[in-house]
């Protein structure tokens, strides 16, 4: 352990500056070295790759779903923990310090780069899988897919607990990762004058050892755990704006359409990519939410307002009485949805924290540590239970209340567009959530390269162009021989892999930003 006063966090500073801004730096040989390989030999060993990746998922869950579960509640208690200690009052950046963007700005970026894609494939299609499988198994069916074993037999207790699972896996747990990764990355940066990358958050506990071979292993367990949590996000986008293209114009639902939709969205996230955080990134995150809140809003006003509005409550309220018992990993028999939905939600959440962590990190300059987790914390979960009542609750009333089971009988990436199909304008709105889709893809996607690029360039943000091209363009190389090597299940197998060793490195960072934040705060008594 290292009780380093604040002068010797400079001379970290020094050091990790020798690793330079291109390709001579160890993380960035290293993490294209590899990701080059996988994608040949990915290419040419497809079936293969295929079997590989079948085998892979259920194997890693089942033996490490536990592992998961522990960091996941961990991580809720941590940031808990920090919104009511003493620490939040220490600001990111310095007591002068003044916020970088507005409230609105902030929200749009954080929101659009945390959740975009998976809100969209999901926001459907989870509740009706969660109820159906509890109404399955109440009625005497066996069926480890319902969650906590299923509802007994009572369809409104069983679609409750299918919203509480729903949000269950895009509440506090999944924030909390962000913010945990968030705020490490943003105090050393701010506060500590360390480089904006992940091994400056372990300078607490390694001390000089982060800017060595320990911390090359640190930065590439997050560029592998970016690219592949990034990877599976591209991968349901592309299943999803397929399936959409398909449902309004007829276009086939292939590989080939997948392919090229996903070189089409990276070439576009190229523009944004090169034109940078605040011409690109920023504004085409507030384009996301504009088009996102107009989407949302149309659902609540045509869909059933009143059910909309009364399930935000009972949601909420279902999501805390469900709470106990859905983080609880000790002798559960709902084993596929455990490692089916939990487990797999985890490590996609974990893969995509040094992503997202980063981009918060890097948009949240003069908050308060209380604001940040606050903020990072509560208002987006409250915006995912809202998001979810929405559309999830559209469906199951549709499904439940009108008889319209061709939501239920849709494949997953169509579901969205099978419960639009029911309300007025539904060509209109259809549309409007392929665009969507497609936008979302490209934040995530150009977000994601900003953030690869800049921890393979030693946390320096102003790295040459061509190496933000080489990371987009493998995010989608990525995305693209993962799907032609098994589809979802091999782009889920990549992610789990990528974010259990991850976890542990989250784990230890929990410790290290305790420690730094009180440093910082008994340095101010003193």
């Amino acid at each position: 352990m290292n009780d380093r006063e604040d002068t010797d966090y400079e001379v970290g500073q020094d050091n990790i500056q020798t690793m330079g801004l291109d390709v001579h730096n160890p993380v960035f040989i290293i993490s294209a070295g590899v990701i080059i390989l996988f994608v040949v030999l990915t290419s040419v060993m497809q079936a293969e790759a295929t079997e590989f990746f079948g085998w892979l998922r259920p194997t890693v869950t089942e033996y490490f779903n536990w592992l998961l579960a522990i960091a996941g509640n961990v991580f809720v208690l941590f940031c808990l923990f920090l919104i009511v200690s003493p620490y939040g009052k220490i600001r990111l950046g310095g007591d002068d310090a003044k916020p970088d963007f507005g409230y609105p700005g902030w929200f749009a970026m954080l929101f659009a780069a945390g959740m975009g894609i998976g809100l969209m494939f999901f926001g459907v299609s989870e509740p009706i899988s969660h109820y159906s499988s509890s109404v399955a198994a109440g009625a005497g069916s066996a069926d480890s897919w319902a969650p906590l074993g299923g509802a007994a037999g009572d369809q409104t207790e069983a679609m409750r607990l299918g919203m509480a699972a729903t949000i269950f896996h895009w509440g506090l747990h999944p924030w909390a990762i962000y913010a945990v990764v968030g705020l490490s990355l943003a105090f050393f940066c701010y506060n500590r004058g360390l480089p904006l990358t992940v091994r400056s958050a372990f300078y607490p506990i390694f001390g000089d050892a982060v800017w060595g071979p320990l911390g090359h292993v640190i930065d590439t367990l997050a560029v592998f755990a970016t690219l592949f949590g990034l990877a599976t996000s591209l991968g349901f986008g592309a299943e999803q704006a397929n399936a959409g293209l398909n449902h309004l114009f007829g276009i086939p639902v292939s590989a080939t359409s997948k392919v090229v939709l996903i070189a089409a969205i990276t070439a576009v996230a190229l523009i944004s990519v090169v034109a940078g955080l605040e011409a690109g990134v920023k504004r085409l995150s507030e384009i996301n939410m504009i088009l996102a809140a107009s989407l949302l809003l149309f659902v609540i006003i045509v869909g059933p307002t009143l059910a909309i509005i009364s399930g935000f409550f009972t949601n909420l309220v279902a999501y805390f009485e469900y709470l106990p018992a859905l983080s609880n990993f000790v002798g559960r028999e709902d084993t596929n949805f455990y490692n089916g939905w939990t487990a797999f939600y985890w490590a996609w959440w974990i893969s995509w924290s040094p992503f997202v962590g980063m981009f918060i990190a890097r948009v949240s300059r003069g908050r308060t540590v209380r604001e940040f987790v606050t903020c990072v914390l509560l208002i987006p979960s409250i915006a995912c239970v809202l998001w979810m009542t929405a559309f999830g609750g559209t469906a199951l009333d549709q499904i439940v209340n009108q008889g319209y089971i061709a939501v239920t009988d849709a494949d997953l990436p169509l579901k969205l567009f099978a419960m639009l199909e029911a309300l007025p304008l539904a060509s209109i709105s259809s549309m409007i959530g392929i665009v969507l889709v497609i936008v979302f893809f490209v934040t995530s996607s150009d977000s994601g390269s900003l953030v690869i690029d800049t921890i393979t360039a030693g946390g320096k943000l102003d790295a040459p162009v061509a190496q933000r091209v080489f990371w987009a363009v493998f995010e989608g190389l990525v995305a693209i021989v993962l799907l032609l090597a098994g589809g979802l299940a091999a782009l889920q197998a990549a992610a789990i892999t990528t974010g259990i060793p991850f976890a542990v490195v989250l784990l230890l960072m929990c410790f290290s930003i305790w420690k730094g934040l009180h440093q910082e705060y008994t340095s101010k008594l003193a």
